[in-house]
């Protein structure tokens, strides 16, 4: 199984995707940690941040408001969308038609 839906790149364009989705996470479910330091490959599920399947779906939600991205419950990919915060920034980086039109209407420099 490869390590990440995208190949990730250590650009900070990554850098601030994975920060700005690490906020969304811990907004989202109102954890008691810096958004800086859930690390970017630890799994969500389980010993990771041990998460629940009650806290994907607020995650999921939070995907959906923020970028437009549908992650539904029982899509095929969904283990290794959520498998950890890069997979999931990557998916979402992957998908930029979706939000990148508001993202740069913000202000924000686009992706190379």
């Amino acid at each position: 199984m490869p390590e990440s839906i995208v190949p990730a790149s250590s650009t900070p364009a990554d850098a601030a995707l994975l920060l700005e989705v690490a906020e969304l996470v811990v907004s989202a479910l109102n954890l008691e940690v810096a958004a800086a330091d859930v690390q970017a490959d630890q799994p969500l599920y389980g010993d990771g941040l041990g998460l629940a399947s009650i806290d994907i779906l607020e995650i999921a939600l939070g995907v959906s408001k923020s970028y437009g991205l549908q992650l539904r419950d029982g899509q095929d990919d969904n283990h290794d969308i959520f498998h950890s915060l890069r997979r999931l920034s990557d998916h979402i980086h992957a998908h930029p038609r979706l939000w990148r039109a508001d993202w740069q209407h913000a202000g924000c420099r686009p992706y190379a």
